[in-house]
């Protein structure tokens, strides 16, 4: 739905993007992650026709940005960080306004007005002006024209920005619901949204692409290694250490203090090893009992600090770049 191929974007002084590459399938939401300066919003104003790149090509909904822009801008929906509002206006008729920007008339265009109003709940204020609106209503505005004429897909930048948090978990639903039928591109520096609402992860840094991938693949790539979390009672913390640094393939045991006077660790295995029947077993034959074996994960949080540092951003390129090709 989405194709991007070594997208370059520069100015006299900066290089904006520097050739990136990536795709995102039909139905998906993935959530476009990046320090502030890193070329998120000249990504998407290149995908939805704003700028035209300097080289590369990229295509939405399988028509060239630079050759068939009016096709694409057809096939698109989107929400700029700043909803591109008419504050004299009153919201319906702002929504009609663009709706027939956008080709739409008659009663397919107020039966359209009347459902996307309430799915972005702003039925409520649609005689009002739209400069008499809080931030919040006005965001919500801002996404009811990105979605008022159901375009295949949708870039979204900075969508709950503004909202409060009864508002946010809505605009989260919302986005839910709307993948399957559109394909969605989410830019936001609330990282926990993304770890909720999608499927996928772009992060770019200095221009370039560090990473594309799950959050949960990611982390198994940044950890190179498995860690488990360990909750066991039934000895004193010394000697279930120095057992679990004696199970093969074990390389790090750190404790996670106590709680209910059970003793818990965080293990991690040496490269490639995978530890947790072994440790299971260990616990088990000493006679103690095992309340806790799960995996441990980097957040989405420390993915990001990680693959954004100078030093790992460097590495990430090119792990970015070989999982590119092979996708």
């Amino acid at each position: 739905m989405i194709r991007v191929e070594g997208l370059t974007k520069r100015y006299p002084r900066t290089v904006a993007v520097d050739d990136i590459s990536f795709t995102v399938n039909k139905g998906e939401i993935v959530g476009f992650l990046g320090p502030n300066g890193a070329g998120k919003t000249t990504t998407m104003r290149v995908l939805t026709c704003f700028l035209p790149p300097t080289e590369g090509m990229a295509e939405v909904a399988g028509y060239d940005v630079v050759k068939q822009p009016m096709e694409v801008k057809r096939r698109i929906g989107y929400l700029p960080e700043t909803p591109p509002l008419y504050p004299e206006m009153e919201v319906r008729e702002y929504l009609q306004f663009v709706g027939r920007l956008k080709g739409m008339s008659g009663t397919a265009l107020a039966s359209r007005i009347q459902e996307v109003a309430k799915r972005c709940h702003v039925d409520d204020v649609m005689p009002k002006l739209i400069s008499k609106l809080s931030k919040g209503y006005r965001q919500r505005v801002g996404l009811a024209q990105a979605i008022i004429h159901n375009p295949d897909v949708l870039i979204l930048d900075e969508p709950t920005s503004g909202l409060d948090p009864k508002q946010i978990l809505e605009t989260r639903d919302l986005i839910k619901e709307l993948a399957g039928e559109h394909t969605i591109i989410l830019s936001t520096h609330i990282l926990p949204e993304v770890e909720q609402t999608c499927q996928k992860v772009l992060i770019i840094n200095k221009g370039r692409l560090v990473a594309t991938d799950t959050v949960e693949n990611l982390t198994s790539r940044l950890r190179g290694s498995d860690a488990v979390g360990v909750e066991v009672s039934g000895a004193g913390a010394a000697e279930v250490e120095g057992a679990l640094n004696g199970v093969a393939g074990v390389a790090v045991v750190k404790s996670a203090g106590t709680k209910n006077g059970r003793a818990r660790f965080e293990v991690e295995s040496r490269p490639g090893e995978q530890i947790r029947p072994e440790i299971a077993r260990a616990v088990v034959q000493a006679g103690w009992q095992l309340h806790e074996l799960h995996s441990l994960s980097f957040s989405l949080e420390e993915i990001f600090l990680q693959l954004t540092s100078s030093d790992a951003a460097a590495a990430g390129s090119t792990q970015a770049a070989e999982k590119g090709e092979a996708q």
